[in-house]
């Protein structure tokens, strides 16, 4: 059959992502990874120089989504199939454009991990994200903000004269928009995906990409690359060169079998220049999936949740409890995922990547000899898809990549447009059209095109914008409430917090109708400057304030709202634990709606009111009586704290989402 890209639907127990978390996300996501036990001078000069560049102080102008829970229901989302006689690739434009399958019809076989459920978890910058299949992280170190965004998709025609997925977007943390392009040749047994990033401005951007493969992973799943050493990094968060394929001297776990180690771990192999970029994960009988790149894509990754019990409860969490078990291997434009590469003003950068089965010798591979084990996948890999083939195919591509779009798939957001009509951009291949403008991009708009800001809405305020450009117009814009209120905001993403404070002041001396918005920003302040007595009365205030608000409007109100209420009360009750306030906190929390208490993150901070008052039965009762976090961390440690407290006995299962090592 010739190549076919056709709409379809895909039906999955599914947990919505839920609305976007008004509040804006003044706070840094965490600490940037960081190599505590490398010594700069003890690392390729590139490595050093890019380890930290330009880490992003917020996820602004994005907002957080928190606001899921762990109920899944049968759900149809919209999906795209691109389909030859040898490959079925099944794609999600409104879920980051993550590719959910990718089946092998010759033997039946699926070669990625495909995930039977959707269940958003807290490992995106910005909240949302799920797991299973391949993803196009863009942006900054981690999932990216686009996990479970709408991506603009549109069919292209195909460098061999077929056709083309085409999905792109603007990418907010860099601004910087992006394509990732997909085909399948006729007769091939390997997806191509050609991918640009652009950088539109008249400035260097630090750039961020990995794209993120699951796997099924079996006890006899190896990961094979043409690497010798690795760069390993564990939530100790310490950064070590080891060899491969054993860890480190003396320890008999060979880490090219993830299930062999007992720790969630990343392995960052070091590629000798020159060789083919490639990596592959081959289960016991020496079947699995192989991914290779042009040479720009350099970085390669294993990522492994390990046999322990804080990994197999992780992988219950994210898969459900028949999803079965996953490792992650990936391909970066850096060694390793602390790195961000600058992008030169006006330039790009573009790769091919290919996606195919492989079918070795078990023996082989599974055998002592490691470079024999990596000859024979290079040697196969060779034959199936040639490194020249591979080449021949980026150069075909380059041509295409500004091809306009045609029949359009799907629409991401008008944030693009945007930015289009603001800066002038032109950019071949990746339209951002006017009609994709929306609510959101509103008010920027009128302050675009009129120089002011609308009044305030009566409910929540929309996004704000927080690039210079942006943040000059808020500078000369009429100074009202509103207008001071987004203002504080991009000034505070640029670390001008004195400034930002100001503002916001400011902006409550006009005495706008809603305080609430303004109050919390200079709660946010105050506790982030180590105050945190001031931060929880300026909490109080303002979820006061939105209470009044609330039932002038009556119960529930709009969606926004709601997620605002909920997103306040959790904010405020945490300041009141940080100051010592435990009594207000608890009070808060009886007061709180029922539909509010019951969810796990409010049973959570019940707990921890229980355990600063000394009442650690009652907090044992609260544990017993059972809840889930659905928006729990990777790498939150407070379930074993908080245990710890209240018992000397084990961890429980259900609570056990450790991903280090006791102590």
């Amino acid at each position: 059959m010739a190549t076919t890209v056709r709409r379809a639907v895909l039906n999955l127990p599914a947990a919505p992502p839920g609305p976007e978390n008004p509040l804006p996300p003044l706070r840094a996501p965490g600490p940037p990874p960081v190599a505590v036990d490398a010594q700069r001078s003890d690392l390729p000069r590139d490595m050093a120089r890019q380890l930290g560049h330009r880490p992003p102080r917020t996820v602004l102008p994005v907002r957080l989504l928190d606001g899921y829970g762990r109920e899944r229901t049968p759900t149809a989302l919209d999906a795209v199939v691109i389909e030859n006689d040898l490959l079925r690739v099944t794609v999600l434009p409104g879920l980051g454009g993550r590719v959910h399958a990718l089946r092998h019809k010759p033997t039946g076989r699926e070669l990625l991990h495909r995930n039977p459920v959707l269940q958003p978890a807290a490992f995106a910058l910005n909240g949302a994200w799920f797991s299973g299949g391949i993803e196009w992280n863009i942006g900054a170190t981690g999932h990216t903000t686009l996990s479970c965004a709408p991506l603009h998709a549109a069919v292209v025609p195909a460098p061999d004269g077929g056709t083309m997925l085409r999905l792109w977007e603007w990418e907010r943390l860099r601004d910087l928009p992006f394509q990732v392009d997909l085909w399948l040749p006729d007769d091939s047994e390997f997806l191509h995906v050609g991918v640009r990033v652009r950088n539109p401005h008249d400035h260097p951007v630090p750039v961020y990409w990995w794209s993120n493969t699951a796997v099924p992973e079996t006890p006899g799943t190896r990961v094979l690359v043409p690497a010798d050493t690795a760069w390993h990094f564990g939530y100790e968060r310490g950064l070590t060169r080891v060899p491969v394929p054993v860890p480190r001297p003396g320890d008999g776990a060979d880490a090219t079998y993830p299930l062999r180690g007992e720790h969630p771990a990343d392995y960052f192999y070091e590629l000798s220049d020159g060789g083919r970029r490639w990596i592959a994960a081959l289960d016991e009988d020496g079947r699995g999936l192989v991914q290779t790149s042009t040479d720009l894509l350099r970085g390669r990754k294993l990522f492994r949740w390990g046999h322990g019990p804080g990994g197999r409860r992780w992988q219950e969490w994210l898969n459900g409890p028949d999803g079965g078990g996953y490792a992650e291997i990936q391909a970066g434009l850096a060694r390793t995922q602390l790195e961000h590469v600058p992008l030169e003003p006006g330039a790009a950068f573009s790769w091919l990547e290919s996606y195919g089965p492989l079918h070795a010798d078990p023996a082989v591979v599974h055998g002592d000899d490691w470079a024999a084990a990596v000859a024979e996948a290079d040697g196969l890999l060779a034959r199936a898809l040639p490194r020249a083939t591979a080449e021949e195919a980026y150069a075909a591509w380059l041509p295409c990549a500004d091809t306009e779009p045609g029949e359009r798939l799907a629409t991401g957001s008008g944030w693009g447009a945007l930015e289009v009509r603001r800066g002038g951009h032109l950019l071949p291949g990746t339209p951002f059209p006017a009609d994709t403008l929306g609510e959101q991009q509103a008010p920027w708009r009128e302050l675009l095109e009129q120089g002011a800001l609308p009044p305030a809405p009566a409910g929540p305020p929309g996004p704000t914008l927080v690039s210079p450009a942006w943040r000059d117009m808020l500078e000369t814009a009429v100074a009202d409430a509103h207008t001071e209120y987004h203002l504080g905001i991009a000034q505070w993403h640029a670390d001008d917090r004195a400034q930002a404070v100001r503002s916001w002041e400011r902006g409550l001396a006009a005495r706008p109708a809603p305080r609430w918005p303004l109050l919390r920003c200079l709660a946010v302040a105050a506790r982030e400057s180590g105050r945190p007595e001031r931060a929880a009365e300026l909490y109080a205030e303002a979820y006061a304030d939105l209470e009044a608000r609330d039932s002038a409007t009556g119960p529930g109100g709009a969606e926004e709202t709601a997620a605002a209420h909920a997103a306040l009360a959790r904010e405020t009750i945490e300041a009141h634990l940080d100051a010592g306030s435990h009594r207000t906190a608890r009070a808060l929390l009886v007061a709180l709606p029922e539909r509010l208490g019951a969810l796990g993150r409010f049973r959570l901070l019940l707990v921890r009111c229980l355990v600063a008052e000394g009442d650690t039965a009652a907090a044992r009762e609260v544990f017993d009586a059972g809840f889930e976090v659905a928006d729990l961390h990777e790498g939150a440690e407070i379930l074993d704290e908080l245990w710890a407290a209240v018992s000397d006995e084990p961890l429980p299962h259900a609570y056990d989402f450790r991903m280090r090592p006791s102590g």
